[in-house]
């Protein structure tokens, strides 16, 4: 094991260790929570506006408060400072809940990354971040470097211990399946591994590019890698997909994101905002125009 992954494996176990204790004291699950839609914070906000009222009211100090410059490679600052800050910051954050299995088919691994994202839909991209180097991988990035392929899971509400579960340190060839009690289903067109039956919508999908990261603190070694991935199937639940079957009903995928620390999110409060258009919504250049002296009078002052 790695410096970093000893590391990592010590701060697991931290969090873990009187989490029962406390999270006893915790509400329930409240599970007669829906998907409510709300006006936008501020209804009558208008262009040139700025922030709404909840800017103010997040913290007494939100309007005098000061920004700190935080140098990432400061000395004494180590990567889990650097890691716990950003995972706290960049929120919330989709999980890839990702099948994968081993060249020679021996073995498969299913574990969740939450440095995951869409970035295209022609053709259809999505992006994951694993951080090790392709020297040290990790199961998953092993099995993609070895197959060139997986299945992308969306995690609902109602996998998400079974989704944790699968974070644990098994060593490489003990497979998730087992350990989270999910449902393969091996009906992929286009992949060999298998999809998670439980999970409302899956992605078969195959790589597109792989990259490392060198790190800042040991030049000449690798810290991380990025996993570029192209869609070639989508799954989607009957009672979840429209006619048309391009969307999703947010009620029944019932999304969990990832938050900082060991934290989840769930949606149930959501508004909708159209984007606005320049000539109809906000008046072309004239208005442009009064917003730019607005501004700088404000500036003056």
């Amino acid at each position: 094991m790695s410096s970093r992954e000893n590391t990592e494996a010590q701060l697991k176990r931290r969090a873990a260790r009187n989490f029962k204790d406390i999270e006893v004291t915790r509400p329930d699950w409240d599970t007669s929570e829906t998907v409510q839609i709300t006006k936008t914070i501020d209804p009558n906000w208008k262009f040139g506006g700025g922030a709404n009222s909840a800017y103010a009211q997040v913290s007494t100090t939100a309007t005098s408060a000061r920004h700190i410059a935080i140098d990432p490679e400061a000395p004494g600052r180590s990567f889990i400072d650097n890691y716990k800050l950003c995972i706290s910051a960049i929120v919330p954050r989709p999980i890839g809940f990702i099948s994968t299995r081993a060249g020679d088919g021996s073995s498969e691994n299913l574990a969740p990354m939450s440095f995951f994202q869409l970035v295209n839909a022609e053709p259809p991209m999505f992006v994951v971040g694993i951080v090790s180097s392709i020297a040290n991988a990790k199961d998953t990035l092993r099995n993609l470097v070895e197959t060139k392929e997986c299945v992308l899971n969306v995690v609902s509400e109602g996998v998400i211990e079974a989704v944790n579960s699968t974070s644990i340190d098994t060593p490489y060839g003990v497979s998730e399946w087992d350990v989270s009690g999910l449902t393969p289903v091996y009906d992929c067109e286009s992949v060999s591994c298998g999809r998670v039956k439980e999970c409302v919508f899956s992605i078969e999908a195959k790589v597109e590019s792989i990259r490392e990261f060198e790190s800042r603190r040991t030049p000449g070694a690798k810290s991380g890698t990025l996993v570029t991935l192209e869609a070639t199937r989508f799954w989607a639940r009957e009672d979840a997909v429209n006619e048309e079957r391009n969307m999703l009903e947010l009620s029944v995928l019932r999304p969990i994101s990832r938050l900082g620390g060991v934290t989840y999110g769930r949606t149930t409060q959501v508004m909708e905002l159209p984007r606005p258009f320049f000539e109809k919504d906000l008046g072309g250049m004239e208005v442009i125009e009064q917003l730019k002296a607005q501004r700088k009078e404000k500036q003056q002052v």
